[in-house]
């Protein structure tokens, strides 16, 4: 097995000892009640609208492995396939190991072998060409293509990367040459809304803000650090503040992401700005703990628990949703006032 492909097992197993702290800050977000919502489960419409993609539901499973060899192509066949059944998206792991290594093609295109016409995201890092975007998308006919930044976790990384100059540039390169629309993720350490309208200045039309209390790959990092650079650990955005702060941004579409495990998560996320939500070390944790069908029925009941959420709320969709009152304490209240993002009016909408 090659160092990449044993570093990305090494990532797996770390995730999951590592978990999630829910320091997301999904806790200081709480939804007005509604005591006259005046809507029924049947007529909720989950669908949503992300750039120029269209999605069944809002949640997605999102970018974990690959280029593990057998047992990453096992976690994403399952994926796929449990995406297909229950009719969401799903994305890939960085693809930079099939593309160095062509044994390890295997562990994605499994992929769409199992979910032939579900959307499949693609994913690479900063430092890819239009090239390599070209042959990630055809690898596996993706439906977008993920270019993820992080920084930081490559700094920590004993083997990682110390040179990031000219990323927006290559971003920019390949939203004009490659068919489908392309989506910038973080990796866990949240992003601002300079950072997101850097982005859209360049032709990008979704981001996914993967906001720090997720999977911490800092902390992955560092379990394989001789020394370790610990003040990373706490580094970066809550996912609550990362949304907020995208969402300020005109004509870009935000995807929230970082430790979401459940409708609630959900909901929220969409309530600050999100038009769709990604979770990925939470059913990754569900798959290798309980098994595929346990890993099905959770997404279904997640889908179904969103319904009577937005029932409650008396939101039918979900752009009524974005539109739901919420009252923002704690330290994103706090993170939203320093940085002049105006919380009041979160507080005081409709819901329409």
């Amino acid at each position: 097995m090659s160092k990449r492909a044993q570093r990305k097992i090494e990532h797996i197993q770390h995730a999951l000892t590592t978990g999630q702290q829910r320091t997301n800050g999904f806790n200081d977000i709480t939804f007005v009640h509604q005591s006259l919502p005046n809507l029924s489960v049947q007529k909720i419409d989950l669908s949503t609208k992300v750039g120029e993609l269209t999605l069944s539901s809002p949640l997605f499973i999102n970018a974990m492995t690959g280029g593990g060899g057998e047992e990453t192509a096992v976690i994403n066949e399952a994926l796929s396939r449990a995406a297909s059944e229950t009719n969401i998206a799903v994305a890939t792991g960085s693809q930079m190991s099939a593309i160095k290594d062509e044994s390890e093609r295997h562990s994605y295109e499994i992929m769409r072998k199992v979910n032939k016409t579900g959307l499949i995201f693609g994913n690479l890092g900063s430092e890819a060409t239009v090239e390599q975007a070209k042959i990630a998308v055809d690898m596996i006919e993706a439906n977008a293509l993920q270019i993820h930044l992080n920084v930081i976790q490559e700094l920590v990384m004993p083997e990682g990367d110390r040179d990031f100059c000219g990323a927006l540039k290559r971003i920019e390169q390949i939203v004009k040459e490659i068919e489908v629309p392309v989506i910038v993720k973080e990796v866990g350490f949240g992003m601002n809304r300079e950072a997101a309208a850097k982005l859209r200045d360049v032709g990008v039309t979704i981001v996914d803000v993967g906001g720090y209390g997720g999977t911490n790959f800092s902390k992955i990092e560092n379990m394989r650090r001789q020394q370790m650079l610990q003040f990373f650990n706490e580094w970066g955005i809550s996912t609550t503040a990362s949304i907020a702060e995208a969402a300020s941004v005109d004509h870009i579409s935000v995807i929230g992401t970082g430790g979401i495990q459940h409708a609630l998560d959900i909901a929220k996320s969409i309530a600050l700005g999100a038009s769709a939500a990604g979770t990925a070390g939470y059913l990754l944790k569900v798959f290798v703990e309980k098994g595929y069908d346990s890993l099905v029925q959770e997404i279904h009941q997640m889908l179904e628990e969103l319904t009577f959420i937005m029932t409650a709320l008396g939101t039918s969709s979900i752009r009524e949703l974005q539109n739901a009152p919420i009252v923002i304490s704690g330290n994103t209240h706090h993170w939203l006032t320093e940085r002049c993002i105006d919380t009041r009016r979160f507080s005081m909408r409709n819901g329409k």
